[in-house]
């Protein structure tokens, strides 16, 4: 039996849940079930997030590690060569953890350990977002996302958030970086969202055919973030500034490569980089889900997320400016999952690192992509398992 029955909109999505999310719309007013404006996170050796005494911060976004635990290697080589060099703050493995291929709990557990161990070992925060691949192997394991986050949580540094009750997904997850100057304060905000799986086989009678069928955030999740959002606001006295992680791009990632909604030419795309400033690379399509979510709409409402950075497609690392608020990709870290083709299969492999300075009332926000090829590690288009790194007690116990 799985730790937890998957019942969730990965697999069920009913016209009454559909409805039920009207009541949870109207501006300034939460709904019933609605938690308090700081998630409750789990005490640990992590403490609270906080600016340095010079006004900055460092965040540090690893995307699609996505390996059992016969992790590659240089997956691992990577996560440390990036924390070593870069000495993040805090670190965000934004979805696919983990993918098909763990037969056991044993299995997922060290799945999880060998890419989460190099910041637990450095004593650096961290927390993940939830991808479509982490419940590949839940068949065979029995392990759900609900028996991940138990895992996840039982670490010394990791900050994820219990679920929110009446909330789709699973740990949904607000982490605030206090001012250098007052600990009390709020200075900016990070938005872990879980963007979900797959997109039901049918919804009203009628099939996906033609269109994506990866997950999206649902409108609870949206009225979430902008209830959240002003309890911050109101608790600050002005907007809280922040960032949102989330696995599967939005369809404003699209839209403003392209520089339209149905434009796709080189033309085209000349005129979405120009206009949006956008610079990286984009090697593959954009894979939202088949309904726009609202998120972004949301977001240019509230004013607070100045960018919204996703994974999922693991040889996109582009950034742009889309209408005033950052849009962006970190590429994937794991060498075992797909990369480009052939012999360049592993040159996008990297890490995305934002530094974040203290002005005032808001923040000045820089972003960049570390890459594998700039730090000595082999680039062999092979696979190179490793060995499972050892369980610490209380993961072997849990």
């Amino acid at each position: 039996m799985p730790d937890r029955l998957p019942i969730s909109r990965r697999t069920v999505l009913t016209a009454g849940a559909l409805g039920a999310l009207g009541t949870a719309l109207p501006l300034g007013t939460p709904p019933a079930n609605a938690a308090s404006p700081s998630p409750q996170m789990k005490p640990g050796k992590a403490g609270r997030l906080q600016f340095r005494a010079d006004g900055t911060f460092k965040v540090v976004q690893f995307n699609d590690t996505q390996d059992d635990e016969l992790t590659d290697r240089r997956t691992v080589e990577l996560i440390e060569k990036v924390l070593d060099q870069e000495a993040p703050d805090f670190v965000v493995i934004n979805g696919d953890v983990i993918t098909g291929g763990c037969e056991t709990r044993l299995a997922v557990k060290q799945a999880i350990n060998n890419v989460v161990w190099p910041m637990e070992a450095r004593q650096i925060p961290w927390a993940v977002t939830f991808g479509n691949h982490d419940e590949d192997s839940l068949p065979e394991s029995g392990v759900d996302e609900a028996g991940m986050l138990a895992i996840y949580r039982s670490y010394d540094y990791n900050m994820n958030a219990e679920n929110t009750r009446g909330v789709t997904g699973t740990s949904n997850t607000i982490a605030t970086i206090a001012s250098s100057a007052k600990k009390n304060r709020a200075a900016f905000a990070l938005w872990l969202m879980d963007s979900g799986r797959y997109a039901p086989d049918a919804l009203n009678g009628q099939d996906f055919a033609g269109y994506p069928t990866w997950d999206w955030l649902r409108m609870d999740q949206v009225a979430w973030y902008r209830q959240q959002s002003q309890e911050l606001e109101k608790r600050r006295g002005t907007k809280l500034p922040g960032l949102m992680f989330l696995h599967i791009a939005l369809w404003e990632h699209r839209f403003m490569w392209w520089g339209g909604v149905d434009t796709r030419t080189e033309a085209d795309a000349a005129r979405g980089q120009a206009r949006h400033g956008i610079v990286g690379e984009r090697n593959e399509d954009e894979c939202p889900g088949p309904f726009n979510s609202g998120m972004f709409n949301a977001i240019l409402e509230r004013g607070d997320v100045k960018g919204v950075f996703v994974g999922h497609d693991h040889i996109n690392d582009y950034v742009g400016d889309y209408y005033g608020v950052l849009l962006g990709y970190a590429p994937g870290a794991g060498f075992g999952a797909y990369g480009l083709d052939g012999e360049e299969r592993n040159r996008m492999r990297g890490g995305r690192v934002f530094e974040l300075t203290e002005a005032g009332e808001d923040v000045s926000i820089a972003t960049r992509v570390v890459y594998a090829r700039d730090l000595g590690i082999d680039l062999t288009a092979d696979d190179q398992p490793m060995e499972p790194l050892p369980l610490a007690p209380k993961q072997e116990r849990l």
